[in-house]
């Protein structure tokens, strides 16, 4: 084993575990804290120090054990998410200790993880965050999400939900850069100017203090081409009425469900036949053959400055709780992470 340090004398390694299922909204009893020894790392494997742990809205599902697209975190594990570390120790050579890796390695603060699983990160890269958010899962749902299903052309309108978070922020940008008249939807004034200000959309809804009616109506008054849709529930709702012929939803979120105690309703879907619309639900795993062509556009998008990006950081793995329920809530804004080594 190649490692930096003797594990023995490690610290221990701090842990935030699911310690039931929670029922609507989240509470920081769901969680456990609880601290073990730092893991040792097998055959073809190597321990991660974790530097940055990603917070997302996906975890919630996680949560709770329902069908879904994968299985639920099971009770008393450790909590799902992607991370960035540093390597202490490998036993594959494909990594030194030193190396900067994207994995999963959750809401710890050490983990082990198959090498053949972790994605090797450029040492001098500025910004290793940025492969948790812009350049990495959210960046790219927001990327293919949008170009391959709502194949935006230049003078149609695209209505972007959750947009001033990890995925409408770059959604609606890229659909700028296309060409779209963008409208983004959120809530609060604050993240209305940023998204207006500094991510250069054309017009915000503040879901907050609007009618969303009256708002498309007087911002979009010939409809709406495509809906990216980070939310479903009462915008999706709103917007379903102004679809134009041949409009396009990309399904990517269901924000306001996610602590719903009862299945929603849901929207009249009578406008998606009658606008010959498609709505295709999206998961960023099913695109991977898209990510180097994502990497190399958005990187040089950003590079450029024709992208912006924002994070929301707090300090510490115990923040990560209250953290998230603030996610769940619509209180980050931008990508929200954890700063934990």
């Amino acid at each position: 084993m190649r490692a930096g340090a003797n594990l023995q004398s490690m610290e221990r390694n701090m842990q935030i575990r699911l310690a039931r299922r929670p029922i609507g909204e989240p509470t920081v009893d769901d969680f456990r804290l609880v601290e073990e020894a730092v893991p040792v790392p097998g055959a073809g494997e190597v321990l991660l120090q974790t530097q940055w742990l990603s917070l997302d809205p996906y975890m919630r599902g996680r949560m709770s054990d329902v069908r879904s697209y994968v299985a639920p975190v099971a009770l008393d594990a450790v909590m799902v998410g992607g991370t960035v570390g540093k390597v202490v120790a490998s036993n594959d050579p494909r990594f030194a200790v030193g190396d900067l890796a994207l994995g999963y390695g959750g809401w710890q603060q050490y983990s082990v993880e198959s090498a053949s699983a972790l994605q090797k990160l450029d040492p001098n890269i500025s910004h290793p965050s940025y492969a948790l958010g812009i350049l990495g899962m959210p960046g790219q749902t927001a990327y293919c999400a949008l170009n391959d299903i709502g194949a935006p052309k230049a003078g149609e309108t695209l209505v972007v939900s959750a947009a001033a978070g990890a995925v409408g922020q770059v959604a609606g940008q890229l659909g700028k850069i296309a060409g779209c008249r963008v409208i983004g939807v959120a809530g609060g004034a604050e993240k209305c100017r940023y998204v207006v200000e500094e991510l250069g959309f054309d017009a915000c809804i503040d879901r907050k203090s609007e009618s969303l009616d009256e708002a498309l109506a007087r911002n979009a008054p010939d409809g709406v081409d495509i809906y990216f849709d980070n939310t479903a529930g009462a915008i999706l709702e709103a917007v379903m009425k102004r679809l134009r012929l041949g409009a396009r939803i990309p399904l990517v979120g269901l924000i306001e469900q996610y602590n719903a105690v009862q299945a929603p309703k849901g929207p009249n879907l009578a406008p998606l036949l009658v606008a010959r619309a498609k709505i295709e639900g999206f998961l960023v795993s099913d695109h991977a053959a898209h990510t180097r062509a994502f990497l190399a556009d958005v990187s040089g998008l950003l590079q450029s400055g024709k992208l912006r990006y924002r994070e929301d950081v707090v300090e510490g793995l115990e923040a990560a709780p209250a953290a998230f329920i603030g996610l769940l809530r619509g209180a980050n804004l931008g990508k929200l992470l954890v700063r934990i080594a």
